[in-house]
């Protein structure tokens, strides 16, 4: 066995990459897939969806900071950021186009993350069911990210529901194969 490998001990039967899914991971793969699909047929949806959430969560992020801000009555560097909060939810809320850019470029970003994060997983699964569909998805969301980043700001209207969708996708294929291996194991 190589210095590098993982030795991964059975725990109750299961393999120990395996604790970290549970009985659940077969739904919510499905869901996931689910959500990606839709986004896929209506991108453009997905992606006014994900700048209105945002927006939201700004806007309510900036409001609690503002009470926090009058509460306290701190000195004038404690309302930067809650108006900053509050001036940015706004601002893609009345400029939703703009958003999009702006959660498109965060996105490309994501996605470089997304993938090291499941080749990670991937070779901490290997030799294991399941770790090749893990380094897939890692390999489709590296190449969304690239794509994503050639083609930006003119692409992301309908890019990043598109993209959003296949990674939901992948993601939620990924997690029902290893909901589905882990379902079998547990019924044995």
């Amino acid at each position: 066995m190589n210095k590098n490998t993982i030795h991964l001990a059975p725990v109750g039967g299961y393999p120990a990459a395996y604790r970290q899914f549970g009985s659940s991971s077969l739904w919510i793969g499905i869901l996931l897939m689910i959500i990606g699909a839709i986004g896929i047929f209506f991108p453009q949806l997905l992606a006014l969806e994900a700048v209105v959430l945002i927006a939201i969560l700004f806007l309510a992020g900036g409001g609690f900071w503002l009470i926090n801000s009058i509460a306290y009555h701190r000195g004038w560097t404690a309302w930067i950021k809650p108006l900053l909060l509050l001036i940015s939810g706004a601002a893609m809320l009345w400029y939703p186009m703009s958003g999009v850019a702006a959660i498109g470029l965060l996105l490309s970003i994501y996605l470089l993350l997304d993938a090291f994060g499941s080749f990670v997983l991937a070779h901490e699964l290997h030799p294991l069911k399941g770790w090749g569909f893990m380094a897939f998805n890692g390999a489709v969301s590296l190449l969304l990210a690239f794509l994503f980043l050639i083609g930006w700001p003119a692409t992301s209207a309908w890019l990043v529901g598109v993209y959003l969708g296949v990674s939901l996708l992948f993601d939620g294929l990924a997690l029902t194969f290893i909901g589905w291996t882990f379902r079998k194991l547990s019924s044995e």
